[in-house]
């Protein structure tokens, strides 16, 4: 059965791309397909190290030993005119070893458009996307996964800036000293007095504020404080799947509002219920099976302990997700949000499967041909394929250009929280 279903979506996805081609292709040539979220930076660190320079970029890299669903030739084929690369680090990290961590993986961002000159070229504007997709190249931009990258220091959020970084998200799957985590239980209701003064130096510099991971009361925190729009970009439809990490449709409305966008993802576990319910019951048993030190059937035992588990699998297969789904979840921000509020947020290279028909950065045009089936217009594709986050972009830099004569913001954490 679950081949069956398999193969219909395959066919599904090629019936669907065929007739619409060539007006996938003309509104990729006006409007670059900008991606809000992709972990290649950080895969490529974690698989590779220093050694990446050596990796071929230019080669298939699903053909490598930790297999990537990026490379060129795969962007190529995607029409990618930008991408937000992720600079993420684990939140376990704290510190000088996140900042440290942060700094590495922003440097693979840089090294990979000077080892690749006639492909990539690094952007920090809207401007600067429009005119190096024009060219012919991939705008690569840099977004932080998360605010404890920053160490609790304004002056490293600053420097990111500088290095080009142009979104942060305020938590990733922790709950850090001033922002509410989806993930984790809340302490701040929302964002402590230091995280408002995160958000408003966000303001100040023109970097995008990032809502993806972090609670829903920390979204509505967000929105009631900032000066410019915000994304999220990498998150789905709270409604369609009922994932910590989506996006109620309060927030929807308050993020038309707000004049931001909500970048659907590819990942499973927020593209289907049923994989998230899935995620969860494979993890109740995995530990039941083993949970060092001292609990589990089979502590100790880590043949048997896999053996369990391979079995509890084979009894219980995984829920496939598939394009179409995601498909629904960026009609469904639409018809909520509206069209000017809807964006692309694949998270490829940082999840370990994606959607039948979307599993690699090769399948953008598939999607965007699927949404031509269902009636979308040219015009509403291109605000969803990069108009949307462009002129995000152009409000936040014109915010910032409004806030010249602000100071940056020199109270520390500890003082901005304890009055």
């Amino acid at each position: 059965m679950r081949l069956i279903v398999l193969a219909a979506a395959l066919l599904a996805t090629a019936a669907h791309a065929g007739p619409y081609d060539a007006r996938v292709a003309a509104v990729l040539k006006a409007t670059p397909l900008i991606d809000g979220h992709n972990d290649w930076a950080e895969s490529l660190r974690e698989s590779q190290g220093e050694k990446w320079w050596a990796v071929d970029l230019a080669g298939d890299t699903s053909k490598l030993k930790h297999p990537l669903m990026t490379d060129i030739p795969r962007l190529r084929a995607g029409q990618m005119g930008g991408q937000f690369w992720s600079v993420f680090v684990s939140p376990a990290l704290k510190g000088p070893d996140a900042v440290k961590a942060t700094l590495e993986q922003i440097d693979i961002v840089h090294g990979i458009a000077a080892k690749y000159p006639g492909t990539f070229e690094l952007a920090t504007t809207a401007a600067d996307v429009r005119r190096i997709h024009a060219s012919g190249k991939i705008a690569s931009l840099i977004g932080v996964e998360g605010g404890g990258q920053m160490g609790g220091s304004l002056p490293v959020l600053r420097q990111y800036f500088a290095l080009g970084a142009r979104y942060m998200t305020l938590t990733h799957a922790l709950t850090t000293d001033w922002a509410d985590s989806a993930t984790d239980d809340p302490k701040h209701n929302g964002l402590t007095p230091f995280g408002k003064a995160v958000v408003a130096e966000m303001n100040r510099l023109g970097m995008l504020v990032d809502l993806s991971h972090v609670s829903p009361t920390t979204m509505r925190a967000a929105l009631a404080v900032t000066k410019a729009p915000v994304i999220f970009s990498h998150s789905s439809a709270r409604a369609l799947d009922d994932h910590p990490r989506n996006v109620p449709d309060d927030v929807l409305k308050l993020t038309a509002a707000n004049g931001g966008v909500v970048m659907v993802t590819f990942a499973p576990s927020y593209v289907s219920y049923d994989r998230y319910a899935w995620e969860a019951a494979r993890a109740g048993a995995r530990a039941s099976f083993a949970t060092p030190p001292f609990g589990g059937l089979y502590i100790g035992q880590p043949d048997r302990a896999a053996a369990a588990l391979a079995a509890w699998e084979k009894a219980h297969p995984r829920p496939e997700t598939t394009l179409v789904q995601v498909a629904d979840h960026i009609d469904y921000v639409a018809r909520v949000a509206g069209h000017d509020h809807v964006g692309l947020g694949g998270d490829l290279d940082g999840i370990p499967d994606a959607p039948v028909g979307l599993q690699d950065v090769s399948t953008y045009p598939a999607l965007l041909a699927e949404l031509m089936r269902r009636g979308w217009s040219d015009a509403d594709v291109a605000k969803l394929a990069g108009g949307n986050v462009l002129r995000v972009m152009a409000r936040a830099e014109a915010v910032a250009a409004g806030m010249k004569g602000v100071l940056p913001i020199t109270a520390t954490e500890a003082e901005l929280d304890a009055k």
